[in-house]
């Protein structure tokens, strides 16, 4: 019997001093250009608190796991835009909910500089999670400096890199670094953009002899992303935002990697790291977040709030927000490099309603890309909610009597700022050789057209000389708070209603 309990726990002994065998597994979990805290798509797609069950899946098959958001997270989006005890939202439920779900690392993403300075100090004060940036920094008067979070008083500035440290059950020790550059697509005072591929080549260079494997975490477009690559093919995945489609592209060994918008999808990478051999094997896997996983019910919590403020906000404005009201076969383009360089699908169906809006008597309709907000596609099942989200700001829609003079200005002024807010949407109003059509007809300078306007287009700001006193503007219908154009919202809805109602009979 004694000889028996000598032997188990030299057994016990030898398993609990398994070698090492310097292979070790880790996980990482990636978002990225998410504006959405709930479900969308009728709650068919996404949701933050479906995205939590796979963490916490992940979590149990792997303790050594990460979860990213590559940027694209603040703005825009439809709840940013309500005011909660006096204060507009920008962000902050996105933030409480990412709390919640303990993000690991998170990038800058151009529409994080959407908010005012005030507010994107707001938001990484609140936060729990650490930034990275290499080539955006916080711009004075005076100074130039690192983003910084607030906490008690001290500043604790958000650095160029982040290390990351791993141990897995044998023992097997890894040290992994991430770089983070974003796109310098936002202007503003108080942002200041280095270059991209000098910061991304620096951090790296910072970085490789002091950990095992260095990883990338950007927001960038693709095409920036594969010189990245190419300037570091030591790089075994680069997690990147800004596209909203997902891909996968490869550089040399270099792996590219970019879920869909609005956590439809998400990427789960699974790496074997092998020290001895300095290999490494990253397998992925793009995975759908749908209706069939189960919402974590803490998470779910925060977004039911959140819901709950936005509902009984748009309630005042419409009874059922969450109304399906047209089916898109094919996805509706909001996507800001689309809406502010080229007339989409989406800008004509906004359009066409305005028209709508006046039983068709205009002679065309304009709205400015900078009001449509969504930065994403609309497909399949639309809600009313779904175009509020396209246009969180509303306003009316006015009827003008305008010269063609100012008119062909106006067209113009909107053709050449192609990649601007104010680049214009239009319907019944073409450009052909640089010759302007409007309704098919040539425009004519001297005469007078009726045209549906956004009104913030009246207002001065993306066309300067174009306003509600402007010369060339002789008449102005802007209709009361009865009537269907009173909120450009409620024209796109009624508008889809009908189609909807037409494809049926």
């Amino acid at each position: 019997m004694k000889i028996i309990k000598i032997f188990l726990l030299f057994v016990i002994i030898l398993t609990s001093c398994k070698k090492n065998d310097g292979v070790i597994n880790f996980t990482f979990l990636q978002l990225n250009d998410v504006y959405e805290i709930a479900p969308i798509q009728g709650g068919a797609f996404g949701g933050m608190a479906r995205v939590e069950t796979v963490h916490k899946d992940l979590l149990k098959e792997n303790k050594n796991t990460m979860l990213f958001m590559a940027g694209d997270f603040l703005n825009p989006s439809l709840i940013g835009t309500l005011k909660v005890g006096g204060e507009r939202v920008k962000g902050k439920q996105m933030v409480e909910v990412m709390n919640a779900m303990n993000f690991d690392l998170v990038a800058f993403g151009n529409h994080e500089f959407d908010v005012s300075k005030d507010d994107l100090q707001k938001r990484l004060n609140e936060s729990n999670f650490p930034w990275i940036s290499a080539n955006v920094k916080l711009k004075t008067k005076d100074t130039v400096s690192s983003f910084y979070k607030e906490r008690k008083g001290q500043q604790q500035p958000v650095n160029k890199t982040f290390v990351k440290e791993f141990t897995d059950a044998d023992g097997t020790k890894i040290k992994i670094g991430f770089i983070s550059v974003c796109i310098p697509s936002t202007p503003k005072d108080h942002v200041e953009y280095g270059s991209m591929f000098a910061e991304a080549k620096a951090s790296y260079a910072d970085l490789k002899d002091r950990v095992d494997l260095v990883f990338g975490l950007t927001h960038v477009k693709l095409a920036n992303d594969k010189k990245i690559a190419k300037l570091l093919p030591n790089l075994p995945l680069i997690m990147g935002g800004h596209e909203h489609e997902n891909s996968i592209n490869f550089v040399g060994n270099v792996q590219i990697s970019k879920a869909d918008a609005n956590a439809k999808t998400v990427f789960v990478h699974r790496i074997s790291y092998d020290k001895k051999t300095k290999k490494t094997l990253v397998t992925s896997e793009l995975k759908e977040i749908n209706i069939a996983i189960k919402e974590d019910e803490k998470v779910a919590a925060i977004v039911t709030k959140w819901q709950d403020v936005l509902n009984t906000k748009l309630k005042d404005i419409i009874k059922n927000p969450a109304e399906v009201v047209y089916t898109a076969n094919v996805p509706l383009d909001g996507r800001d490099a689309a809406i502010r360089s080229r007339q989409t699908n989406l800008g004509s169906v906004i359009t066409k309603a305005m028209s709508f809006g006046f039983n068709n008597n205009v002679d065309a309709a304009l709205v400015n890309g900078g009001s449509i907000r969504i930065d994403d596609q609309l497909s399949d099942a639309i809600t009313a909610v779904d175009i509020f989200r396209v246009l969180p700001y509303g306003g009316a829609v006015l009827k003008v009597d305008i010269t063609g003079r100012l008119l062909k200005r106006v067209l113009q002024y909107g053709k050449l700022a192609k990649g601007t807010g104010a680049y214009l949407q239009r319907y019944n109003a073409t450009v052909v050789d640089k010759a302007w059509y409007i309704k098919g007809k040539s425009l004519n300078e001297a005469k007078t057209y009726t045209v549906a306007f956004s009104d913030y287009l009246l207002k001065g700001f993306d066309i300067p000389f174009l306003s509600d006193k402007s010369a060339g503007v002789l008449k102005i219908y802007k209709p009361s708070e009865k009537e269907l154009s009173a909120d450009i919202r409620k024209v796109v809805i009624a508008y889809l209603k009908l189609e909807t109602k037409k494809r049926a009979n």
